[in-house]
């Protein structure tokens, strides 16, 4: 396996942890992984998750508390009808990051 494979890999994990209900930025998961300042490792692995691979990927938003897919999109609708499922109020397609963030231990007090 390749580093950047084994990066990708520290991602998927850390993505699997983000709980029903709740948000993270792709910073927020580059640096809870352990690539502080890298948000676009998060994208990138997002684009190369393999068929078949379970991913909660419509959790991962960006920092302004947005879908970072163009807006009317497909990929944008699905995104925000999912987290609308998981009780996650979205407002003009902005989600409120104080209200739904994800909070991981190691990462409260950089969040807070």
């Amino acid at each position: 396996m390749g580093k950047l494979q084994e990066d990708f890999e520290k991602i998927w994990a850390t993505i699997r942890r983000v709980p029903l209900g709740r948000v993270a930025t792709y910073g927020q998961i580059a640096a809870e992984a352990g690539f502080v300042r890298r948000p676009r490792l998060t994208a990138q692995a997002l684009a190369h998750v393999p068929p078949g691979m379970e991913i909660p990927w419509h959790r991962i938003i960006n920092a302004q508390g947005k879908s970072s897919m163009p807006e009317g999109s497909r990929g944008n609708r699905e995104q925000l009808k999912r987290l609308k499922n998981e009780g996650v109020k979205i407002v003009k397609g902005k989600i409120d990051l104080e209200v739904y963030r994800w909070r991981p231990r190691s990462l409260a007090p950089l969040l807070d």
